[in-house]
C-alpha cells in the first residue's frame, strides 16, 4: 500500500462481512426490536426478503425490490432522532464487538498513509456515517431513506446502494472529492460487489466467498481471511486457486483458436 506519487487516493470497504462480522442491518433491526419498534412478524418478512436478495444478488430485480420494501417498512413513521439514538446504541451493543480487527488495521494504514477512507454499504447511510464516525473513518455513503417532518416515509431516494450502485457511489465520490480511482483501493467480501472492485486500480478481497476468491485467484488480486475457520480455508482455497489457474489456461486457448 505504499504511495509513488501525489495523486489523491482513497480506499472503500464494504461493512457487512468485510469490516463486521455479520449484518449491519441485522444489528439495528435487532435494537429496534428490543424497543418495541415491530414485531416477529416484520422481523420474519425482512430476514425472508434478505435471504432471497443475498441467493439471487442484484440481477433479480423482484428481489431488490423486496429488501427495500421490507426495509422501508420497518422504517416508516420512526422519528429520526430515535432512529440516530438507537444506531448508537447498536454500535456499542453489537457493532464495536463484532469488528474485524485485521481490516480496520489495513484501514487505519490508509489514513496513516494520507489517504481517505470510506465505507460504501447497501445498509442505511446514517448506519454507515455512524460507523466511519466512531472508527476515525472519513465518512460512509449508503441507501438514504425518505424523511418528512422529522420522520421517514418508509421510501427510498434513489435505489439500495448494492451491486453497480456502489460503483457508482464510488465514481461520484471520486469526482467530488478528486480522487485518482486507479490509484485507489476498494474491499469487499462478496461476489456481488465486483462492480465496486472493478472500479478501482487496486481491488482486494476480505474473508471471500467462493466467487470471490476464484475471481481474485484468477485477477491476483490479493486476499484477507481473518475467519476463526482458517483451517477450512488452507484446504478450500488451493482447490480455487487451482481451479482459476485451469479457468484462466483454458480462456488462454479458447483466444488462441479464435485466432
Amino acid at each position: 500500500m505504499s504511495t509513488t506519487n501525489n495523486a489523491k487516493r482513497a480506499a472503500f470497504f464494504d461493512v457487512d462481512n468485510t469490516l463486521i462480522k455479520g449484518s449491519s442491518l441485522y444489528f439495528l433491526s435487532r435494537g429496534m426490536y428490543s424497543r418495541g419498534f415491530f414485531n416477529k412478524r416484520d422481523v420474519l418478512a425482512f430476514v425472508l426478503a434478505n435471504l432471497r436478495f443475498k441467493l439471487s444478488g442484484e440481477k433479480n430485480q423482484g428481489e431488490v425490490d423486496r429488501i427495500q420494501s421490507a426495509g422501508m417498512r420497518i422504517a416508516k413513521g420512526k422519528k429520526v432522532d430515535e432512529m440516530l439514538e438507537i444506531g448508537n446504541d447498536v454500535y456499542k451493543k453489537y457493532v464495536s464487538p463484532a469488528l474485524w480487527a485485521g481490516t480496520l488495521e489495513i484501514a487505519r494504514k490508509h489514513l496513516e498513509q494520507g489517504e481517505e477512507v470510506w465505507l460504501v454499504t447497501a445498509t442505511p447511510v446514517e448506519v454507515a456515517n455512524l460507523i466511519a464516525e466512531r472508527l476515525g473513518l472519513t465518512g460512509g455513503v449508503g441507501t438514504v431513506a425518505e424523511k418528512k417532518n422529522g420522520e421517514y416515509t418508509g421510501f427510498i431516494e434513489g435505489k439500495l446502494l448494492h451491486g453497480k450502485e456502489k460503483a457508482l457511489a464510488v465514481v461520484r465520490l471520486a469526482e467530488e472529492h478528486g480522487f485518482d480511482l486507479k490509484q485507489c483501493y476498494a474491499y469487499s467480501d462478496s461476489h456481488n460487489d465486483f462492480p465496486l472492485l472493478e472500479s478501482v486500480g487496486n481491488p482486494r478481497a476480505i474473508n471471500p466467498d467462493a466467487l470471490l476468491r476464484i475471481r481474485a485467484a484468477k485477477d491476483h488480486w490479493p486476499i484477507y481471511d481473518f475467519r476463526r475457520a482458517r483451517w477450512l480455508t488452507s484446504i478450500v482455497a488451493p482447490i480455487i486457486n487451482r481451479a482459476a489457474a485451469i479457468a484462466g489456461g483454458m480462456n488462454a486457448t479458447l483466444k488462441k483458436k479464435k485466432r
